[in-house]
């Protein structure tokens, strides 16, 4: 790898590296994030961007201290949830579906936690090896939240896209991976680690000197029972819906384009 990445890296500065795994909405799923980074490890990746909804979820203190375990290997951009995350935990009040997890997962996580999410950018340009210089942002450029689909109407992605400079883009956002052109880029979602809709596994993705859709098995009933054990409320249930059965890409497309209606095109 050629230069540093730091935490807290602004998106004014330049990175470069021959591999980067890219690991998206985690959502504090510590027993599917041990087992991509095993993969990340053994691809031999320079960097792991860490991109968005990193930690809300059943086990956040434990996700944020492994990840702050990788130095400056990891470059963490911000996502909705890191946003609702800090504000919940800063006794704001959270509009929406995330109000009442954002709420749990805060009282689950101590002050250092909270500043390590507080300030990340919401986008990074890395140089790699075979691809050039590559976008990564957690949902779009413009929006932490916007619902960016593999079969969004051709004016969202000109829209969404319409100031972006690099030929290739990553997200994340929508738990379901995907590689296609819009408007004339390459755009990628690198899918979830903790919460994937679709096949089993923890989905990620590994670029450099191309792109690969990855998904790493893991033993889902012992990660259900270390969540299970886990202060967060009601864990074993939230294991059940998240670990132990997957949402189909089929439900997940249709609740999100029913959201995607209701956002702005422009």
């Amino acid at each position: 790898m050629h230069g540093t990445a730091s935490g807290h890296l602004g998106a004014d500065r330049h990175l470069r590296a021959s591999t980067v795994a890219v690991l998206a909405d985690v959502h504090a799923n510590l027993p599917a994030l041990e087992a991509v980074l095993a993969d990340a490890d053994a691809a031999r990746a320079d960097l792991v961007v860490l991109l968005g909804d990193i930690a809300l979820g059943p086990m956040p203190a434990q996700t944020l201290d492994r990840l702050a375990g990788l130095g400056d290997r990891a470059v963490w951009v911000h996502g909705n949830c890191e946003r609702e995350l800090i504000a919940s935990f800063d006794g704001n009040h959270v509009p929406g579906s995330n109000g009442e997890s954002a709420a749990a997962t805060a009282a689950l996580i101590d002050p250092p936690h909270r500043d390590m999410l507080d300030g990340l950018p919401m986008t990074v340009t890395v140089d790699i090896g075979g691809l050039g210089p590559v976008l990564f942002c957690h949902a779009s450029p413009r929006r932490d939240d916007e619902m960016l689909l593999v079969d969004s109407p051709a004016e969202r992605w000109a829209a969404a896209l319409a100031e972006v400079t690099e030929q290739t883009m990553v997200v994340g956002h929508t738990h379901m991976q995907f590689d296609r052109l819009a408007s004339g880029h390459r755009v990628v979602n690198a899918g979830s680690v903790g919460m994937p809709y679709g096949p089993a596994g923890a989905h990620w993705a590994l670029l450099g000197p191309d792109v690969v859709l990855r998904r790493t098995p893991y033993d889902t009933s012992a990660a259900a029972d270390v969540i299970a054990a886990s202060r967060y409320p009601d864990a074993a249930g939230w294991a059940a819906e998240y670990v132990l059965r997957h949402y189909s890409d089929t439900e997940a497309l249709a609740a999100f384009t029913e959201i995607a209606r209701q956002q702005p095109t422009g």
